[in-house]
């Protein structure tokens, strides 16, 4: 097997892994509020606890990828997986909610593992298949976002909701190790250059076509996990029972990560003939329109149904932002993009939460829904404007029908 091809299948499994254990606690962190006595305010704690992680991570991304240009991609991702190992290791002895908190935000400081090696793919794979390897290491993350839940809610139902923080560490673990000793960087130049991240973003800031990729990463992110500290909550008040709602809060929220794995195959090879941009505003708009939908339905069958049509679209987004990083960016300059492009990430995951927090404390649980759809169509009709193609695509097929008329 090539050496980029195996690098991309170990990193694969560790990004899948990684991400899974991060978005192993969504099923039930409100549940294990519950259980270490907060009885007020457990949405806006679960809000402030997701986000916590992420704003740390705004902060420290950029530094991590400058660090990871001057030592190298796999130390950066070997560093952040054994940090993520002790954080939830730690995670299943906490008594308070401060001691989560804390956590929370050493775990956004201290990780780097998934843009690690998303920057790692970027600058070892040859240039010509570039966009396919970041739009898999893409789907990885975003498969094991979704599936992580599922896990995450069967072990918490089987061994409690400690030893589950305990788990999400050992996969953890695992994964490094793979890491470790399958995966090998090669051709890498130690950077020279004495810059620093506020230089980085003034490069990133004078790149037009990167800048409307991080702005459609924020609002992107923001709206799909503005719904995740309500979903448990949401899923009761369907007629869910309290005692299950963390494993049916699981089932539910990996059914968009079956979907991904059945579909982001066929959404990369498409783009490969209509480009990344196309995808992109397709994928949008039917993510939109399939979160707005998930309100019409009183039932779980009903939500599932279209949780799962939701994900059957929205699939297609982030493999699309990555490819776009790449082909707005120069080579040289791509890691450091990736960096600051997570960080646009990481705002959104913090942003996200909090208002559905908010939100979902104050008032009823699908507006929400109703916010991360209205966003995620606002974002369709930025990717639409910007696609200069896809807009004369349209008006040729509609003067085609007058002519027809």
């Amino acid at each position: 097997m090539l050496r980029w091809k195996r690098n991309l299948l170990v990193l694969w499994v560790g990004v899948f892994f990684t991400a899974a254990s991060f978005y192993m606690v969504i099923p039930f962190l409100p549940i294990f509020l519950l259980e270490i006595d907060v009885h007020e305010h457990t949405e806006l704690w679960a809000g402030i606890l997701f986000s916590s992680a992420f704003f740390a991570g705004a902060l420290s991304s950029p530094f991590w990828g400058r660090v990871a240009d001057k030592y190298g991609r796999k130390p950066m991702i070997v560093r952040a997986g054994f940090a993520l190992f002790i954080i939830y290791t730690l995670a299943a002895f906490v008594t308070n909610p401060y001691e989560l908190l804390i956590l929370r935000i050493l775990q956004g400081l201290l990780s780097g593992f998934i843009p690690g090696a998303i920057a790692l793919v970027g600058t070892n794979t040859p240039t010509a298949k570039v966009g396919y390897a970041l739009s898999m290491i893409s789907t990885a993350s975003a498969t094991g976002g979704i599936v992580g839940p599922l896990l995450g809610g069967i072990l918490s139902e089987l061994v409690g909701n400690r030893l589950a923080f305990a788990s999400a560490g050992f996969i953890v673990f695992l994964a490094t190790f793979l890491i470790i000793f399958l995966v090998k960087e090669e051709n890498f130049k130690p950077s020279k250059e004495k810059g620093s991240v506020k230089n980085d973003i003034k490069v990133a800031w004078s790149n037009r076509p990167l800048m409307f990729v991080m702005l459609l990463t924020v609002v992107t992110s923001c709206s799909i996990l503005s719904i995740e500290p309500i979903l448990p909550l949401y899923i009761i008040d369907l007629g869910g029972s309290v005692e299950n709602a963390s494993l049916l809060a699981g089932v539910v929220f990996a059914l968009p990560g079956i979907a991904s794995v059945l579909f982001a195959p066929y959404w990369g090879k498409w783009a490969d003939k209509i480009g990344f941009n196309r995808i992109l505003f397709i994928g949008l708009l039917g993510g939109g329109l399939g979160t707005l939908s998930q309100i019409i339905f009183q039932d779980i069958w009903g939500f599932s149904i279209t949780r799962f049509i939701f994900g059957i679209f929205f699939c297609a987004v982030f493999p699309a932002l990555n490819g776009l990083v790449v082909r707005s960016t120069s080579e040289e300059f791509r890691g450091r993009a990736f960096g600051l492009n997570q960080t646009a990430n990481q705002i959104g995951g913090m942003i996200g939460p909090m208002v559905g927090g908010f939100l979902g404390g104050i008032f009823p649980a699908y507006s929400v829904f109703i916010l991360t759809g209205v966003m995620l169509l606002a974002a369709a009709a930025i990717a639409y404007q910007k696609d200069e193609g896809l807009k004369q695509t349209v008006f040729k097929k509609v003067m085609h029908g007058h002519g027809k008329g």
